[in-house]
């Protein structure tokens, strides 16, 4: 329609190209102590829409002289990060794009699966305190975790809640939990992270709103970025006080708990609530950073104690005894801790990891990483989820945890990893790793030559595909429990 928008000019012809300009995002806040840190991050929200330019994308077909004239007015110099692409370029939009095309084009959306634990369960209360569960999204329902809170904003002998928020959902049930538990005398404690990367102005809005309705909101720790993916809810019972918590790898998001492959693991178990507990102290009150013999802590602990488990594995490895390691991870590119695993994979220890997104490890390197096998995997899903195994000599040790293998997250974040203690759990998870290493459909074999080739099933062999595998597992054991009852 340009001929009909710019009819008052007198022009021969009229074209339109797309450009997309992307700028520095770190906010620059300044230490102005007469503000307020959410007043700060406001002043730097503005100050983001004029960063220092970082590259420009534009059509491949725009002529020479636009593009030049473009450059120019923008004062980017050629040597800049200038890219050609095709007509449009905010991919990030496909996500939202309507469904066109024939049906067999698209995937069949998966119907979230109840917990066989609390299908039908009148108290999600009584079903945790019998033991823990495991929660692994979008193949089980996020549901559970709104049901809970919802049952704790009702529930009179609910005193408090308190949880981490880092990215909500744009009309979040979570939030309106919260909320209802304020007006029915719950205390209500909700730690915000201000600075989550394009997320702040809404959280900005959730905190103020929080706040309003009387929560004590707290606005992350200085100089950390609050990762954490918690929460603990504090019931009078009758043998007195019981806490109820929630440890995860994936944010209280029920829009990206649709798309997003995450855990949770929901326990009453007191060696971990205690701990959970420290923690929102420590939120509390930065001072009081307490000592954990259990839960692993960012930046405090955690890279001293992976760094342990990964040097018991080499110790095991040269006495001969089984050693070996797998990671599933987001990415991997802590300079520490890959040369700590070149280290165990020269020693002998077996070490396979499936990292999503950047991997500074390269596998297949004579005398260095000859023991080291990564994998890829990009499917319908996001896999999201971060999940550490180490043999321990037979007395295997597995983690659920917020925080990839990069340096931020072991000491610029305040990061959890939980032990998993229910060998029910454990051998669920083991499960999962195994058919995400199986996969032969979706995976790309990571290579010295960065070939990203994918992992072909062989002739003869089952198809794998990890993603449909799992999520007939989980209907599998819903189904059999059905049976059962």
């Amino acid at each position: 329609c340009l001929k009909e928008v710019f009819s008052i000019f007198d022009f021969d012809k009229a074209e339109a190209y797309t450009i997309k300009l992307t700028r520095d995002a770190e906010l620059d806040i300044d230490n102005d102590l007469s503000k307020s840190i959410s007043e700060k991050i406001e002043k730097s929200l503005k100050q983001r829409k004029k960063g220092k330019l970082v590259r420009l994308v534009y059509d491949s077909e725009i002529p020479s002289d636009l593009l030049n004239f473009i450059t120019k007015k923008i004062k980017m110099k050629k040597s800049s990060n200038l890219l050609p692409g095709g007509r449009y370029h905010n991919f990030r939009d496909f996500i939202n794009f309507p469904k066109v095309g024939s049906r067999e084009l698209q995937y069949t959306p998966i119907k979230p699966l109840h917990h066989p634990d609390l299908e039908n369960t009148k108290s999600l209360f009584k079903a945790i305190r019998k033991k823990d569960i495991l929660l692994s999204y979008p193949y089980q329902s996020f549901n559970h975790i709104i049901d809970l809170l919802r049952e704790a904003s009702i529930d009179p002998k609910v005193a408090s809640i308190k949880i981490t928020l880092y990215r909500a959902a744009k009309n979040s049930n979570i939030i309106s939990s919260l909320t209802n538990a304020i007006k029915n005398g719950k205390s209500v404690t909700v730690v915000v992270e201000l600075q989550a990367r394009f997320d702040e102005e809404a959280n900005i809005f959730w905190a103020n709103q929080l706040k309003e309705e009387g929560a004590n909101v707290i606005y992350g720790v200085p100089g950390l970025k609050v990762h954490s993916k918690l929460f603990l809810i504090t019931r009078k019972e009758d043998k007195g006080p019981v806490d109820y918590a929630h440890i995860g790898t994936g944010n209280f998001n029920e829009d990206t708990a649709n798309v997003y492959c995450d855990h949770s693991l929901l326990t009453a178990d007191e060696r971990i609530t205690d701990e959970v507990a420290k923690v929102f102290t420590f939120y509390s009150n930065n001072f009081k950073t307490g000592s954990y013999k259990h839960l692993v802590i960012a930046p405090f602990f955690m890279r001293k104690r992976f760094t342990k488990l990964v040097n018991r594995e080499i110790e095991n490895a040269e006495l001969g005894k089984d050693a070996y390691i797998i990671l599933k991870l987001n990415s991997l590119a802590d300079r520490d801790m890959v040369k700590k695993l070149y280290q165990a994979s020269k020693s002998g220890v077996k070490i396979k990891l499936i990292v999503r997104g950047s991997c500074s490890i390269v596998p297949g390197i004579k005398d260095q990483s000859e023991n080291i096998e990564v994998i890829s995997i990009v499917d319908k899903l996001l896999e999201h989820s971060r999940i550490f195994l180490f043999c321990n000599d037979g007395d295997e040790k597995i983690f659920l945890s917020s925080a990839d293998w990069m340096f931020r997250n072991f000491d610029q974040r305040s990061e959890t990893a939980v032990p998993i203690y229910d060998n029910r759990i454990k051998k669920e998870l083991k499960t999962l790793l195994n058919l995400q290493l199986t996969d032969n459909t979706k995976a790309r074999i990571i290579d010295k030559e960065q070939n990203n080739n994918y992992k072909f099933a062989v002739a003869g062999t089952k198809k794998v595909r990890a993603q449909d595998e799992i999520y007939n597992y989980f209907k599998n054991q819903l189904a059999a429990r059905l049976i059962i009852n």
